[in-house]
């Protein structure tokens, strides 16, 4: 094998799965993201490090869309693109070195959530100052930002909920980071608030993030107990491909509710239309309409598939 092959080989051994990625990401941030990765090990440099420099990284990007200014936003623009890089590279480097951790991936989600905070607060604070409307109403563009970022945290909980039930079928345990509630009560139940207080305090707020995410997916969670029962964690084949080719066409919704078409929308605010506000609306309105409906549809397919398992056999 040629080192271009092998280089080729060892890239696609970094990404998640072909059936969860976006078309963006395979064209701009993965590639970038695997010189990041590629790096980051010859230096030694740990995915949670690249995490927590993407957090510095997507904050700065809040700071400069704070300014009416096309240049501090353009910066702004910049700051936040290498920021995802980075998000990209802490997960390809992770793959590339086995360095995988509860505590990475609950860290990769907050790292997301507070670039995002910054952006919120720098936009209520940019128009409470440049918009005559929000000027003299200076409250609602705080209340209309608390309501968009619960509706960010469920659409991107969601969204990362059932990517990774489809990586469970794709590719296994192994392939996929699909919690269960119980398993982390548990869990957090044997440590001690004495002897491990910040690991009890992450993983308490990991636990409830899972509760909430099982706690919309009924039907799911209703799946998840019927395969334990009748295959304890050996699921056909059969069964896996069947349920793959219902799920990937739903990948498409997981994605636009993911990072990239946030971004697009949220660059068109900005730049294009000096709204920022209008982001708010994109993503209580448009999002929010996605959201319903990819769980909704998502809920219809597990339904089937119970009354499935009720009725048939799998064999591999």
């Amino acid at each position: 094998m040629g080192r271009f092959q092998k280089l080729k080989e060892d890239y696609k051994g970094t990404l998640k799965s072909m059936d969860t990625e976006e078309t963006f990401d395979l064209m701009f941030y993965r590639p970038i993201g695997y010189c990041w990765a590629l790096i980051a090990r010859r230096l030694g440099i740990t995915p949670n490090v690249i995490t927590i420099a993407s957090i510095f990284l997507g904050v700065g990007a809040g700071v400069c869309f704070y300014f009416d200014n096309i240049w501090w936003n353009l910066l702004g623009v910049l700051l936040l693109v290498w920021a995802d890089s980075f998000d990209s590279a802490d997960g390809q480097l992770a793959r590339m070195t086995k360095q995988y951790s509860r505590i990475g991936r609950i860290l990769d989600g907050l790292s997301g959530d507070l670039w995002f905070a910054a952006i919120y607060i720098a936009i209520c604070l940019r128009e409470n100052v440049t918009s005559d409307f929000f000027m003299a109403h200076t409250w609602l563009i705080w209340v209309i930002a608390v309501m968009t970022g619960i509706c960010h945290g469920i659409q991107a909980a969601m969204a990362d909920y059932y990517r990774q039930f489809h990586l469970y079928f794709v590719k296994g345990e192994d392939g996929s980071e699909l919690e269960s509630a119980a398993s982390l009560k548990e869990k957090l139940n044997s440590l001690s608030w004495s002897r491990n207080f910040w690991q009890k305090l992450v993983l308490t707020f990991y636990t409830n993030y899972t509760i909430g995410q099982e706690g919309r997916t009924p039907r799911m969670q209703q799946l998840r107990a019927l395969l334990r029962e009748k295959f304890n964690g050996r699921i056909p084949k059969s069964f896996r491909e069947e349920f793959r080719a219902r799920s990937k066409p739903l990948m498409k919704y997981t994605n636009i509710l993911s990072f990239n078409t946030r971004t697009f929308a949220l660059f068109a605010a900005i730049l294009i239309f000096r709204e920022p506000w209008l982001y708010f609306a994109f993503e209580l309105i448009v999002l929010n309409i996605l959201l319903v409906y990819m769980v909704i549809r998502h809920e219809k397919i597990c339904r089937f598939f119970i009354n499935k398992l009720q009725k048939e056999n799998y064999h591999d």
